[in-house]
């Protein structure tokens, strides 16, 4: 029963030493501190994810539109407001639909109002 022992305990270090343990699907993502900074050239898009609802620039729009409108501004900075309720799947969706965007820094701020 020992040596059983010993060969179970010599298979699990084997293959723990062995694992790789890279993160899939990992997205970047930058926290809004504050801090000095220079003037970006062009004005930050404020993105609000609420439970029910996407808006840019407080106005309601879709993932489809924002992804369209953002692509046809350029580049920039995107600042991401968090609603109430929202579901940690609604928040990697739009991380995954902004991570596609070339140019485009994100910034997520938090609960929003």
């Amino acid at each position: 029963m020992t040596s059983l022992i010993d060969v179970i305990f010599l298979l699990l270090l084997f293959f723990m030493l062995s694992s790789t343990f890279a993160r899939q699907g990992e997205l970047p993502l930058d926290l809004a501190m504050g801090g000095a900074t220079t003037a970006p050239e062009t004005p930050p898009a404020f993105v609000q994810l609420r439970e029910d609802e996407l808006r840019l620039d407080a106005v309601p729009t879709t993932a489809d539109e924002l992804r369209a409108s953002l692509a046809d501004r350029g580049d920039g900075l995107v600042l991401l407001a968090l609603g109430e309720g929202v579901s940690a799947q609604a928040l990697a969706e739009i991380l995954h639909l902004l991570q596609g965007l070339s140019g485009w820094r994100l910034a997520v701020l938090g609960a929003a109002p």
